[in-house]
């Protein structure tokens, strides 16, 4: 019998090492645990992924791109007059409130990057592109600042398990935004 032709196994492996991560934390990552979540034979991941830093380089490219991707389809941003700190406090709360779950573990995979270099590009990958996206908007020192202070908002409201105050994040947000006018 010939080898089976499947396209998306990459893709459903990265998706299975992500929920591996959400459900038992990086420490429970492992070649078998994906494997057996993804449904797919253990030679599967590590013909795809030789090492677990490697997968999870995948897995947090693919985690990364949900508050990116809201920033950069926000058409009320891009409309005219539009205070960027009412929007960036808006979509952090959508963010945040959303699916806290997915939250976390996008948080937990871009801060394990603090232990393992291999993950440190891609968190810097993931700051330079909202940076990018809100340098459309202001200056590039200000569109670092107001990333800095979106991950340090998010990161307080993930870990203290706090509401998100979003009348807070505007006016912090607005205090850094307005610094440049």
């Amino acid at each position: 019998m010939g080898r089976r032709y499947d396209p998306d196994r990459r893709r459903r492996i990265i998706d299975a090492a992500i929920r591996v991560v959400g459900e038992r934390g990086i420490a429970g990552l492992s070649h078998r645990s994906v494997a057996a979540e993804a449904d797919v034979p253990l030679g599967s991941t590590t013909y795809h992924f030789a090492t677990l830093d490697e997968l999870l380089v995948a897995a947090l490219r693919q985690a990364n791109e949900g508050f990116a991707a809201a920033v950069r389809d926000c058409a009320s941003l891009e409309a005219p007059g539009a205070d960027l700190a009412v929007e960036l406090a808006r979509l952090m709360g959508e963010w945040l409130t959303g699916d806290r779950a997915r939250a976390e573990l996008e948080y937990e995979l871009y801060l394990a990057a603090l232990r393992r270099p291999a993950l440190r590009p891609v968190a810097a990958e993931w700051t330079e592109s909202l940076a990018r996206l809100l340098g459309r908007h202001t200056d590039e020192v200000t569109a670092r600042g107001l990333v800095a202070v979106m991950d340090g908002i998010c990161l307080q409201s993930l870990l203290t398990g706090d509401a998100y105050d979003e009348t807070y994040a505007k006016e912090l947000l607005g205090r850094v935004a307005r610094r440049t006018r």
